[in-house]
């Protein structure tokens, strides 16, 4: 990790300047910042844990950054449209504009939370290096270098997903939101709470009555094995599920939405999230 997350010197555009890269929320940019090292220059737009990106507001420092970026990192399918607007706003010949969902094939009204996605993360670090190859020719060898050193950073998340898929396929979790679907299914765990639930809370709106009170005779059947919810979107729904959860000796499990500031890197924050996910498995199984 730390080869990773180290910089290097020497690479230069525009006469000099690393690549100015702008990416709209904080996990996107720890990739980016890894890739590029001393050869770009890192602004992630949303890094507060606690603020939600749907809901962000731009400002004029958002605007400036976005201004003079060379390559802007959105993550798209509806989840912060207020960038595409900074950037019809604000041209700049040649910069290079990333749309993870148009990358992988999403589109406004799918499932937005896709770094929690590994074959899409994988996916959008491959194009992030050629594009730094791309705007940067001379150090095209070095971003390649770094892309090779991030994949063995993240062996131990790939460990983890590939060793609790063989473990633990099929079992039942619930989940609060959609936050973690896409991980999940690379997991091969069955998320059985209701559809109109999560959705409801994904959006930001009080979840239909009547799912309300299926996810809750599934906690109180034991038909959830283990409960995944969003410590950044809690409601009085969602914390009377986990509350209803652990009384019933039912696992919950906090991930958030977006990088927590004590970790250093996106991979650190997914590993630590896995692994608290595993010891739920486990005891769940003792």
């Amino acid at each position: 990790m730390a080869v990773v997350a180290g910089a290097c010197s020497g690479s230069r555009v525009r006469g000099g300047a690393p690549i100015a890269v702008v990416a709209a929320e904080g996990f996107w940019g720890s990739l980016a910042a890894q890739l590029g090292g001393g050869h770009v220059r890192v602004h992630s737009i949303v890094t507060d844990p606690n603020a939600d990106p749907h809901d962000h507001e731009a400002t004029a420092a958002d605007a400036r950054a976005v201004a003079g970026a060379d390559d802007v990192i959105v993550n798209g399918v509806g989840y912060d449209p207020w960038v595409d607007k900074l950037v019809k706003a604000n041209p700049r010949q040649g910069r290079v504009v990333l749309r993870v969902g148009d990358l992988v094939g999403k589109h406004e009204g799918d499932n937005p939370h896709l770094w929690y996605s590994p074959a899409y993360v994988e996916r959008t670090a491959d194009r992030i290096t050629a594009d730094f190859g791309r705007l940067d020719p001379a150090h095209r060898a070095d971003y390649a270098a770094r892309r090779t050193a991030l994949r063995q950073a993240m062996q131990p998340y790939r460990d983890l997903v590939a060793s609790i898929k063989a473990h633990w396929s099929g079992t039942r979790i619930g989940a609060t939101e959609t936050v973690f679907a896409y991980m999940a299914d690379a997991l091969g765990l069955d998320v059985v709470s209701p559809a109109a639930f999560m959705r409801a809370v994904a959006d930001g709106n009080d979840p239909p009555a009547a799912s309300v009170a299926a996810f809750q005779r599934q906690l109180m059947h034991r038909a959830i094995d283990v409960l995944v919810f969003n410590a950044q979107t809690a409601t009085a729904s969602t914390t009377n599920l986990a509350r209803r959860a652990r009384a019933e000796h039912i696992a919950a499990i906090a991930v958030t939405e977006t990088l927590p500031r004590p970790y250093p890197t996106f991979q650190a924050w997914q590993v630590a999230q896995l692994r608290a996910l595993q010891r739920a498995l486990e005891r769940r199984a003792a």
